[in-house]
């Protein structure tokens, strides 16, 4: 994200544009989109007046005070091709985000890091003393990065374990479709079990 940082003048502007492009038909007030993106409420009414100004966003009605996308606006598709065919975040600032959660097994991502629509899920994470709050403190940072809500699955290992072995049909539809590993413990060996 450093480079459409630097193109698109801050960090605060790439997530409230990717928020209300990945949630096109979805309005937004001013404080779900400091909630949604992690920006800062002055930061958030400088870029809403900006992206006003040049007709990406818009107010359904004068008395209105959710913004929404601007579907008639003339570089939508670019920006889109732009903001969400970018890669949107590392593999190493995935795991970050989840360094002190627990012991995890196991992470894998699908759906909207590998741009795979038909994913049933985002993010899988497998282990064991796992903080449940922590995980999702994790998910909502990486959410706001990204601009959208994550579709995930946590599983303990004996859980996750007993699932894969009995054909479950959640666990299998993550691993037999387009995934990649993000993080997988040796002991965790799913080459034996997959397909």
């Amino acid at each position: 994200m450093e480079i459409l940082a630097k193109v698109l003048g801050n960090s605060a502007r790439v997530k409230i544009m990717r928020l209300f492009l990945l949630n096109r038909s979805k309005g937004f007030s001013s404080k779900d989109v400091v909630k949604r993106s992690r920006v800062s409420p002055a930061a958030v009414r400088k870029e809403l007046r900006l992206l006003s100004s040049i007709g990406f966003i818009k107010k359904r009605s004068a008395v209105s005070s959710e913004w929404y996308f601007n579907s008639l606006f003339k570089y939508g598709e670019e920006f889109k091709n732009l903001l969400l065919s970018s890669d949107t975040l590392s593999k190493q600032i995935i795991l970050n985000n989840f360094k002190k959660v627990g012991k995890i097994k196991l992470v894998t991502i699908s759906g909207i890091f590998i741009k795979n629509q038909d994913s049933r899920v985002d993010l899988l994470i497998v282990g064991d003393k796992m903080k449940r709050n922590k995980i999702e403190e994790g998910i909502k940072k990486i959410e706001a990065e990204i601009g959208t809500e994550l579709v995930y699955a946590i599983f303990e290992t004996k859980e996750f374990l007993y699932r894969l072995n009995m054909y479950d049909k959640l666990v299998r539809d993550i691993l037999d479709y387009p995934h990649e590993v993000v993080l997988q413990a040796k002991e965790l060996n799913l080459a034996k079990v997959s397909r």
